[in-house]
């Protein structure tokens, strides 16, 4: 099972804020909805083809959902430019759903029935309509983003947080709950001596709800909750601001969007107001805190991240570096690197189906630099089927360190508990995001909270 991250649960606050804006849209696919990569057949034999489904011309803006794309076409590229994948280059076709659901199936007919996309990867869509349609069809995908449930419903799609519900296909994880941790609540009151926290929303359903999730949290974990909530469509962040210094607070949770975030920053540096830290998610972990917080540089200083992955700008690790070479001089974000370990993920998965293949030639086979636990499997072919037995295996993967270990469990009940492990970054003005902490030792036993997503 996933752990709660802010990443998945705010993924769905995401969406509830936008459905006003989404039922205003046309139904019309984006007239760039096919963007293709084509490929010479290299001597190696034909192409691999997959497909990555992005929700790049969406409500919240061009930029929103593509650093999973660029991420994993990078990987692609740098593999292709090493010989590709036992002599065969891996080409990528990429669709933009939109961000509608309409979009989205259209996407997955073109990609799977028309160009025959072996399988799917690093998908981030803001409604997966379509997921059901590539389960049917038995097409792997791999690395996705967790927007909405539907990596925890059906049998062939494999979140890059992994999952250990029994994704049947019926409803998402356990009768329609799904469970998540407190790690992250756990971690601010452990290093940061944090006891009273804020959490602010909308007046809006899915933020109201992410809030009271996260409330719940935070008072299993001993805090003191401030529960702030503005109007939608007119919020009085100055109020917000003011009852924050007045309550003392030490640490600030949010259910908002972006621009909301810095709204209430900014309505924060007007008043003086400084809390200890104050806490985004994943998809905000990019060099833009810069550019999202310039007219708030005392909350800018509080910020702090947290996920599943390694930090971007870790450059002390191999692994990170490697990534950063092949992005270049591009601006980084988390999504980019968690898109890289996803093509990472495929590779080694296609890879390992043909490790037999090699040993009959005499060869001694590549390794890829694997971690433990992720040695390669003992295939004679690459099919789907020998891919997924390859992510369905009991080891976790952890894609040379780029990921907290993964793993799909198929539970039959949920645990009370569980183990959990997150990577923590701090904003610092001159060098960015700073880890705090190795990833693999933040780690907690913390209870299981179940939520209805």
């Amino acid at each position: 099972m996933s752990p709660f991250r802010a990443a998945e649960a705010g993924a769905a606050l995401l969406l509830g804020l936008l459905l006003l804006l989404l039922t205003a849209c046309g139904s019309r696919l984006p007239e760039r909805a096919f963007e293709t990569r084509p490929t010479a057949n290299p001597s190696g034999g034909e192409p691999l083809r997959v497909g990555i489904i992005t929700s790049v011309t969406s409500p919240v803006g061009g930029q929103a959902f593509t650093g999973t794309r660029d991420g994993a076409r990078a990987y692609f590229d740098a593999l292709n430019a090493r010989g590709g994948l036992d002599g065969r280059r891996i080409e990528v076709e990429t669709c933009d759903d939109g961000g509608s659901g309409v979009g989205n199936n259209a996407c997955v007919h073109r990609l799977i029935d028309e160009r025959g996309v072996f399988a799917l990867v690093a998908t981030t869509a803001l409604d997966y309509a379509g997921a059901p349609l590539v389960s049917r069809a038995g097409v792997p995908d791999i690395g996705g983003q967790p927007l909405t449930p539907a990596y925890d419903t059906y049998p062939h799609l494999y979140g890059i947080y992994g999952s250990s519900a029994p994704r049947t296909g019926g409803e998402p994880g356990w009768g329609g709950v799904l469970y998540g941790g407190t790690e992250v609540y756990r971690w601010f009151r452990r290093e940061d001596g944090a006891r009273t926290a804020a959490v602010v929303s909308y007046n809006q359903t899915a933020s109201a709800a992410y809030a009271r999730l996260m409330t719940r949290g935070l008072r299993a974990e001993g805090y003191r909750v401030v529960e702030e909530q503005v109007d939608f469509a007119l919020p009085n962040f100055r109020a917000v601001a003011a009852d924050l210094r007045a309550q003392h607070v030490d640490v600030l949770f949010d259910a908002m969007d972006t621009h909301g975030n810095a709204r209430l920053c900014e309505a924060m540096e007007t008043l003086g107001v400084r809390v200890d830290a104050k806490v985004t998610n994943v998809q905000n972990w990019s060099s833009s805190v810069a550019r999202d917080y310039a007219r708030a540089p005392g909350c800018r200083d509080a910020l702090r991240v947290t996920g599943a992955s390694r930090n971007h700008q870790d450059t002390g690790h191999p692994a990170v570096r490697e990534f950063r070479d092949a992005m270049g001089d591009r601006p980084l974000s988390q999504w980019q690197l968690e898109g890289w370990a996803a093509a990472m993920w495929f590779t080694d998965a296609a890879r390992s189906c043909l490790a037999g293949r090699a040993e009959e030639r005499g060869e001694s086979g590549e390794s890829g630099g694997r971690g433990v636990g992720e040695s390669a499997g003992a295939g004679g072919g690459l099919t789907r089927a020998c891919v997924e037995a390859y992510m369905n295996r009991p080891e976790a993967y952890t894609a040379r360190g780029l990921l907290l270990p993964v793993r799909f469990e198929r539970l039959a009940r949920p645990p009370a508990t569980r183990n959990t492990c997150l990577s923590v970054a701090r904003w610092q003005d001159g060098r960015g995001w700073v880890s705090q902490g190795e990833m693999t030792e933040n780690c907690a036993v913390v209870p299981q909270l179940g939520y209805r997503p």
